[in-house]
């Protein structure tokens, strides 16, 4: 696992860059188009499993081929402000947020997404994929030489037992979304913990820094 230091602050739950056991599983949001027996999964659907996860508080992710974990940290704060999935074509970046039991959070998020994209220059099209309706995103972008470039993304939002899981893939995953099951595998398997605790709804879950964590400068 890696993690980089990165200076900036916490993102709230309409930002572009880049959110169930037996007994709540009727309480899902049908925005999310997500049966309980696939993923990501709430923590109360694995425990005793036994498979190893690497625990970063509000998200569990265990070891996926051909992909890296890693944590992006505010170098101020000390804190993870991003979590990522990095393979050879792509990436994957999620968090989780506070939801409302019987919600659907997501569809509020989603146009505010869309609006917030358009308000910089950029664009979000609709379209329904494997967790229901998703985003498509171009935003305009410089690269480091000064040059103009588009950065293309596809924001997913999951709803869950009370969260949201919001993922932005990056690369071919966004790009060919019909064709990239793969990606969309790796992400089924990231798990949420909530935990018991009041929170307001679109609150970012806490994400904790584990102890093995290996520093990238």
């Amino acid at each position: 696992m890696k993690f980089r230091r990165k200076a900036g602050a916490t993102e709230p739950v309409a930002d572009t860059a880049a959110e169930t056991s037996a007994e709540t599983a009727g309480d899902l949001a049908t925005g999310s188009a997500r049966d309980a027996g696939t993923g990501p999964f709430d923590v109360s659907q694995v425990e005793g499993d036994g498979v190893d996860r690497a625990d970063l508080g509000s998200v569990l992710v265990p070891a996926i081929a051909d992909r890296e974990l890693r944590l992006q940290v505010d170098e101020q704060s000390g804190q993870v402000r991003a979590v990522m999935l990095a393979g050879s074509d792509g990436a994957c970046e999620f968090q989780a947020f506070a939801a409302p039991r019987h919600g659907d959070l997501w569809s509020d998020v989603r146009p505010q997404i869309a609006e917030d994209m358009a308000r910089r220059g950029g664009q979000a099209v609709e379209r329904e994929g494997r967790w229901g309706t998703e985003l498509v995103c171009q935003m305009p972008v410089k690269r480091p030489d000064g040059t103009e470039a588009t950065q293309p993304s596809r924001i997913i939002g999951i709803n869950g037992d009370r969260w949201m899981l919001r993922a932005s893939f990056l690369g071919r995953p966004a790009i060919d979304p019909d064709n990239t099951a793969d990606w969309e595998d790796a992400l089924a398997q990231v798990v949420v913990r909530r935990g018991e605790q009041a929170m307001p709804v679109g609150e970012p879950l806490p994400v904790k820094l584990p102890d093995d964590a290996r520093r990238v400068r």
